[in-house]
């Protein structure tokens, strides 16, 4: 058990059973999340423009990763290998596929590029490539022959520093990197966007100021996309830095938020990029063709709002600009 204590720490079989209730719930949030965004796209074909089809990827991606870490420890061997790397593998195409949409964002408003749709098989190269290379880096070095697990989670062998600097380099450093690059890029986009609504102010077009404000303001909400990778998984970079300093001693409540906030990025995810207005209106148009005493048990939200309709990702029509 020498492995498993490394991994472990000083937690309770009390303390684990949280952190495993606590994955468990916030997985299959996100799942349900995810698989909902997942099935829009499948669904409704107004949907099916080449924005939301990186929310579709993206989507995905938080499905799979929820799913493996659902599934819990199936016991030592081949399914505990798969579970621990195909969560590693999912979970690291999440995020890579956020900065394919920061980069779509930048290459089209910013640089007024109508090119982006080519690019397509380049994501896919640049997401699923370096998802594989990372995971099979990670599994280098690895003792296969010793299987630890916190509760519901498979991993191989971390008790060792230099297990755990593999773990950072092929994980956190790559998630940092997709925060940065987000977070500067969209910094650009809605600082391009708000230079460009202040010359409208300047030049006293009301017609386009007022047609266009609803657009700035859901684009400025795009400033808040990076803040779902950094609160997804701050608590877990702490926790591994403290796991590093401090290798066998667990604090509780850090594994806590760690656990939970790091499950709830699909949830977050599929909210934030993917329940957009052109995906409440889509599911309005068929709520619609319910009848009356049907329709009101659903939310007024999914209504469409007529004029002040946002102009998020999937309204994003680079295919008009060519």
């Amino acid at each position: 058990m020498a492995t498993a204590q490394a991994v472990l720490g000083n937690l309770t079989a009390a303390e684990r059973g949280v952190l495993t209730a606590i994955n468990t719930g916030a997985s299959s949030l996100s799942l349900v999340g995810s698989a909902f965004i997942v099935l829009c796209y499948l669904l409704f074909k107004e949907l099916r423009k080449f924005s939301f089809k990186l929310v579709f990827f993206l989507a995905l991606s938080d499905m799979f990763c929820s799913f493996f870490g659902i599934i819990g420890d199936p016991s030592k061997g081949f399914f505990c290998y798969a579970q621990g790397y195909t969560t590693h593998f999912f979970c690291v195409a999440s995020f890579l596929w956020t900065t394919t949409i920061a980069f779509t964002l930048h290459r089209t408003v910013v640089r007024h590029k109508t090119d982006v749709e080519d690019l397509e098989p380049m994501f896919h190269l640049y997401v699923w490539g370096t998802s594989v290379v990372v995971t099979v880096i990670r599994s280098i070095g690895n003792d296969h022959g010793h299987i630890s697990r916190i509760g519901a989670w498979c991993w191989a062998q971390t008790g060792r520093i230099g297990i755990s600097v593999v773990h950072f380099i092929t994980f956190y450093a790559p998630l940092w990197g997709a925060i940065l690059f987000n977070g500067i890029t969209y910094f650009q986009v809605i600082r391009m966007l708000n230079n460009a609504a202040r010359m409208a102010v300047g030049m006293s077009e009301r017609a386009y100021q007022s047609d266009a404000r609803p657009d700035f303001k859901a684009l400025n909400r795009w400033g808040y996309y990076p803040l779902i990778l950094i609160g997804s998984w701050f608590f877990g970079t702490i926790n591994r830095i403290h796991d590093f300093i401090e290798p066998g001693h667990k604090i509780f409540w850090l594994s806590v938020l760690d656990v939970g906030m790091a499950a709830l990025m699909g949830l977050f995810n599929s909210i934030a990029y993917g329940l957009n207005s052109s995906v409440r209106r889509a599911i309005y148009e068929r709520l619609d063709l319910l009848p009356e005493r049907f329709r009101r048990w659903f939310p007024k939200s999914l209504r469409p709002r007529g004029q002040q309709q946002e102009s998020e990702l999937v309204s994003l029509k680079v295919e008009d600009q060519r």
